[in-house]
């Protein structure tokens, strides 16, 4: 790894163990056992940081989700699939994940106005995929939005948990039940 990939990991921790506000450059140069001035090196700006973490992010898990999409796969396949995504780059990039759950709120303008259209869109396609689904008869009818929402949220919080370590993570055992949960719910 190299001396900037520690440095962009590092930082990543101390953001999601402080909060984006909290964490300072000096925060991230002791860290590092370094100066202030070697972590310029490597970044222009926290913000800076943030955002370029934020929107690769953001733009892997469009690209993935858009590769389902245009798959021929069901509606119903297809949100497994998305559910998956979630997983895998929770699992695999749990600190740059977690940042679309809490950080984002602390972009500038216009990068936060910016995210907030690309965070639409990709709502945007869930509720397209969810419409055709019960179009096709692979999903009840049930209210577009409710249905989004409760998916995405069903997910969410898995980026926080594995980048806290608060629990262990078997990937299969997670892709299992998140699927049984979200497609079945609590019923029996």
């Amino acid at each position: 790894m190299t001396k900037k990939e520690k440095l962009l990991n590092q930082s990543l921790k101390l953001i999601h163990q402080k909060g984006f506000k909290a964490t300072t450059i000096r925060d991230i140069a002791e860290s590092m056992n370094c100066d202030v001035a070697n972590i310029y090196n490597f970044i222009d700006s926290k913000q800076g940081l943030l955002e370029s973490h934020l929107f690769s992010i953001n733009e892997e898990f469009h690209l993935r989700f858009d590769e389902i999409i245009k798959s021929s796969f069901r509606p119903l396949d297809k949100i497994k699939r998305l559910v998956v995504i979630y997983i895998d780059l929770t699992i695999s990039k749990p600190y740059q994940a977690s940042l679309l759950v809490n950080e984002w709120r602390h972009l500038k303008e216009p990068k936060l106005s910016q995210f907030i259209k690309e965070r639409e869109k990709f709502e945007l396609k869930v509720k397209k995929l969810i419409k055709q689904g019960i179009k096709d008869g692979s999903f009840r009818e049930i209210d577009v939005n409710i249905a989004t929402y409760t998916l995405l949220s069903s997910v969410r919080w898995l980026f926080d948990k594995v980048a806290k370590g608060d629990i262990k993570v078997n990937r299969v055992e997670v892709e299992k039940q998140l699927l049984d949960f979200v497609l079945c719910g609590l019923t029996v």
